[in-house]
């Protein structure tokens, strides 16, 4: 749908296991790390106003395919794209590369919800035109 976004991210060595290599929960974190990057970089985020009411995005699907493993201080490529755009939600693709090999594929779909002042309720609502036409870039 929209261009891809690419951000790198360096694997930390509290990111590794035992085995020295990156902790399977980790990819989730980077998905975050490149999914606030990406939105940062269309003027959105993950929480927002939105005139006098709070935006927010929270994650209901994550999914990811862990191919080959990376290890402490290699430099992972992560690429993402907006696969679908829907009345309410929207639907992330992440690609994860080192050196130009693919290591990880993941997903992560959010719904648009508005906070409820005083109670911090979620309500989910149709994504307002213009978030839409930045996500879709």
């Amino acid at each position: 749908m929209s261009e891809p976004f690419r951000i790198s991210r360096r694997v930390d060595f509290a990111d590794t296991d035992m085995a020295g290599i990156i902790h399977f929960s980790n990819y989730f974190r980077y998905m975050e790390f490149a999914e606030v990057a990406f939105l940062r970089e269309r003027g959105l985020s993950v929480t927002m106003m939105q005139g006098a009411e709070t935006i927010s995005f929270p994650r209901v699907s994550a999914m990811c395919d862990f191919l080959h493993p990376l290890r402490f201080d290699d430099v992972v490529d992560i690429e993402v794209q907006v696969e679908r755009v829907g009345r309410k939600s929207v639907t992330y693709t992440f690609t994860f590369t080192h050196q130009g090999k693919l290591v990880a594929k993941g997903r992560l779909s959010a719904v648009c919800c508005r906070v409820r002042p005083g109670t911090q309720e979620l309500e989910s609502i149709d994504i307002p035109e213009a978030i839409r036409a930045r996500l879709l870039g």
